[in-house]
């Protein structure tokens, strides 16, 4: 009963973490825009692809995660302060009375053009972007065993779900929210965002701060100084 436990709240956690900073909601839009020229079953079709190459995306990041830390020589404590640095920042834009667009008006206007939009721009970079990558990599850091794995996979494939869903009836939430309450659902996302991201870099700070050959090197340093004094 505990392992159930522990995988649902992995489930939890990933869907938490990985929702706000995928935020369908602020992909909508750019989708009813570029999908405009599209039948109502091209539409569908796009969503679900879209859905499906953002979950691909997640789980290849979240699988290699550990091989790409290696790689580069990123401890798991300064991968956390980055996602964390990266995430709030992605926040704190959202909080802006006017926040930066995920995608630039050209790359909008290209995309109204593209036979196919669902890999690019709506899975990438809209709803699998770095900040998702960074949520993802972090994660798996905290995964031990195949089973914690799949939790989190699960976890991607619930946020994926939503993002379909969302996507597939991209034109009615619009409608249904208006100008004011994507505003006001954008600001909501971005303070999540900005407590997602602080508490990363607290988490990774004190896993630094904690770490035994830190503490062993602070000891040694006050005893040196113990003993010269």
């Amino acid at each position: 009963m505990d392992t159930i436990a522990q995988w649902g709240g992995l489930i939890v956690a990933t869907f938490g973490a990985l929702l706000p900073i995928a935020n369908p909601f602020s992909a909508a839009p750019v989708f009813a825009a570029a999908s405009r020229q599209f039948t109502p079953e091209q539409r569908n079709q796009q969503a679900r692809k879209a859905a499906i190459y953002m979950f691909a995306i997640l789980v290849v990041a979240l699988l290699a995660g550990a091989l790409i830390l290696q790689l580069f020589g990123i401890t798991t404590p300064v991968l956390r302060m980055a996602g964390g640095v990266l995430i709030a920042k992605i926040g704190f834009a959202m909080l802006q009375p006017e926040p930066e667009s995920r995608v630039s008006e050209k790359s909008q206007q290209e995309a109204m053009s593209m036979v196919d939009i669902a890999f690019t721009p709506i899975a990438m970079p809209l709803l699998s972007g770095p900040g998702s990558i960074a949520v993802t990599i972090g994660m798996a850091t905290h995964a031990q065993g195949p089973g914690e794995y799949f939790a989190i996979v699960i976890g991607i494939a619930v946020v994926a779900f939503i993002a379909w869903l969302v996507l597939r009836s991209s034109s009615r939430v619009i409608e249904f929210l208006g100008v004011n309450g994507m505003d006001a659902l954008t600001k909501v996302m971005g303070f999540l965002l900005v407590g997602i991201g602080i508490q990363f870099v607290m988490t990774g700070l004190f896993e630094i701060l904690t770490d035994e050959s830190i503490v062993g090197a602070i000891v040694d340093a006050f005893r040196k100084a113990w003993e010269a004094g």
